[in-house]
């Protein structure tokens, strides 16, 4: 299943690259990386990916803005979280979870599954 595009929504500058490089040693795209909420709604808006990666917890701002647009548009996403932040909503409660730190290990199934029941 490599060369799916893969928008990431991380506001840790170094977490953010090692997923880059995660994926892309897996043979994904990455879309682009977000910093904050603003830039990905801004992203979903432009489209052209066919994963999100989200962190819940963006500078403060929860994601999930962002989350719903994508679920209204169709585009997968799993949310990604070290676990210090309040559960998901329940509209997200089901949604596929990344644990925090990231490994290659954790990454290269959940992105797989969440693509190939897409």
């Amino acid at each position: 299943m490599a060369g799916e595009r893969i928008l990431i929504v991380e506001d840790e500058p170094l977490i953010a690259m090692m997923l880059e490089d995660f994926l892309e040693s897996l043979g994904y795209v990455v879309h682009a990386t977000c910093e904050t909420l603003a830039e990905a709604l801004a992203a979903v808006e432009g489209g052209g990916f066919d994963l999100a990666v989200l962190d819940v917890n963006l500078q403060g701002e929860s994601v999930w803005p962002a989350a719903e647009k994508l679920r209204e548009r169709g585009v997968p996403f799993l949310l990604a979280s070290g676990g210090h932040v309040d559960a998901p909503p329940s509209d997200f409660a089901n949604a596929p979870m990344l644990a925090k730190p990231y490994t290659i290990g954790r990454v290269k199934p959940l992105v797989e599954e969440v693509l190939a029941t897409a």
